[in-house]
């Protein structure tokens, strides 16, 4: 998405609507559809990304098992997200991601367009908080799917006015976040892996240059993410990273794990439990919870250096049969 095509949607709003609506929850309207918006995946896009993640692995800048050099697993993330912006005035949003479950199908090839779609689906109170869930896709251009993308999203409410269905908070499943210290770390996926057995994790600090540029500050868009003044006014005293910026660590970790399998056949069940915070040091840890000699499965979550669990959750892949694959991103 281009700031021209930004600048063609103000247009195309405030003729169909006057202006781009408050992001507010009772303005919702279920469904409501989004796009399509056309994304071109050039080395702009692909260097802003990679300095936004920390990532520079030589299958996005040189050649990959795909033939050529492909986009990050989520470097679509956003665009997917913030296809509301497409209704909704972005620099009114107040919400926090709560949950995320993203699919991957294919790799973006540097170079083509793609076009992104998507509508929200779902709204509902929980605990006084009103949710709304995006389900969006991105394909290629000959029409394979690229991800999905299933978010839930807490917007920001007028209290007393917050409509829907209440719902029991939590979920049945739960995320041990154990690992066997006892066996040895997996560098790779592979058929037999004991339960438990860890695998190596990705640790980064973002600072602010890296948030303003993941978080879209040069569109204009000035949040919690961004802007000290507005985390402010959230009551929190620092800028907090988005959860898809930590999704995309977790992504690195499961790309080194999975190698190439995690483009094509890659699923992420996260929940994000705490904001984290400019500057704090997030570890991604993942430890395997099974296998059936095919896909394999592990608990993921990232903890700060002083041990608050922002995010947690599930990630599974294929098992790809060449273990030397993960290597080549080093």
């Amino acid at each position: 998405m281009t700031d021209d095509f930004m600048t063609e949607t103000v247009t195309h709003a405030e003729a169909g609507r006057g202006r781009r609506k408050d992001a507010s929850f009772e303005l919702v309207e279920i469904p409501e559809p989004f796009g399509p918006v056309t994304v071109v995946l050039d080395q702009d896009k692909l260097r802003t990304f990679a300095f936004a993640v920390d990532d520079y692995s030589s299958w996005y800048f040189g050649d990959s098992p795909f033939g050529g050099p492909i986009g990050h697993p989520i470097l679509l993330a956003n665009d997917l997200l913030f296809l509301f912006y497409e209704n909704y005035d972005g620099n009114t949003a107040e919400g926090l991601q709560s949950h995320e479950r993203m699919t991957f199908h294919s790799p973006a090839r540097v170079g083509e367009t793609i076009t992104v779609s998507g509508a929200y689906t779902e709204k509902y109170e929980n605990r006084g908080h009103g949710y709304v869930v995006l389900d969006a896709e991105a394909r290629g251009e000959d029409g394979r799917l690229i991800v999905h993308h299933h978010g839930t999203e807490i917007m920001r409410t007028r209290a007393g006015e917050v409509g829907g269905t209440s719902r029991p908070s939590g979920a049945a499943r739960r995320v041990s976040a154990v690992i066997d210290e006892s066996l040895p770390i997996a560098l790779a996926a592979q058929a037999g892996l004991p339960a438990g057995t860890g695998v190596p994790g990705v640790t980064r600090r973002f600072h602010q240059d890296q948030l303003n540029s993941f978080s879209w500050l040069a569109r204009g868009y000035r949040n919690v993410h961004t802007d000290i003044d507005s985390a402010r006014k959230s009551r929190v005293g620092r800028t907090f990273v988005q959860a898809l910026q930590q999704t995309e660590l977790i992504a690195q970790a499961m790309v080194q794990f999975f190698g190439a399998s995690w483009f094509t056949t890659g699923e992420l069940d996260l929940r994000y439990t705490h904001p984290a915070f400019t500057g704090d040091q997030l570890t991604v840890r993942a430890a395997v919870v099974s296998d059936d000699g095919v896909t394999q499965e592990l608990e993921v979550w990232i903890d700060t250096e002083t041990g608050i669990r922002t995010a947690l959750g599930w990630a599974r892949a294929r098992i790809d049969p060449d273990p030397a694959r993960p290597h080549q991103l080093l």
